[in-house]
């Protein structure tokens, strides 16, 4: 009798932590940050300032699910100018990659070299297996600068639809307050 009532303590106690990682991310500013873009030009938080932002970590340019979650964006970038939102890519690749990687699939959209791994590292999307790159994670963040939704599981198929969707209902629920 103990060992059952052990078991279903245990397995509340881990539900609750699960949860609370999922939702752990809402209401929290997104970290400052500086790094250099496509063009080796410097971006920070402030040059999104007053703009929804999809922050999307992907493992590596130039690989397949990777490159499928970028066209996509790009098909739809007029869809998220047209809601105030801007897209940015995130990975370790520098930023000499990401230009040719961008010019290659047409990506408009900016795409930061975070070579050091202090952005990564700080929303805790790094991996090191098989080799070190962040997971394939999005934070949506408002124009506050405030993360509102965070996606641990992605789709390249579907991501940026879903995130459209997603960001219709999300401004519409606040423009209703």
């Amino acid at each position: 009798m103990l060992n059952k009532y052990l078991f279903t303590l245990l397995i509340i106690i881990l539900s609750t932590f699960a949860s609370a990682k999922g939702n752990r991310w809402q209401g929290v500013p997104f970290p400052q940050f500086e790094l250099a873009d496509q063009n080796k030009e410097i971006k920070s938080n402030s040059d999104f300032k007053n703009n929804w932002v999809v922050y999307y970590f992907y493992p590596k340019d130039r690989t397949p699910g990777c490159t499928t979650e970028a066209k996509n964006f790009a098909l739809e970038n007029a869809l998220f100018d047209s809601l105030n939102t801007k897209i940015v890519g995130i990975s370790y690749d520098d930023s000499d990659s990401h230009k040719d990687f961008a010019e290659i699939y047409d990506v408009k959209f900016t795409l930061l070299a975070d070579v050091d791994h202090k952005l990564t590292k700080a929303l805790d999307v790094d991996t090191f297996f098989p080799w070190p790159h962040p997971t394939r994670q999005t934070f949506l963040v408002n124009a506050k600068g405030n993360i509102v939704k965070h996606y641990d599981n992605v789709d390249p198929d579907t991501h940026s639809s879903q995130l459209l969707k997603d960001i219709k209902s999300l401004q519409q629920n606040l423009s209703a307050l």
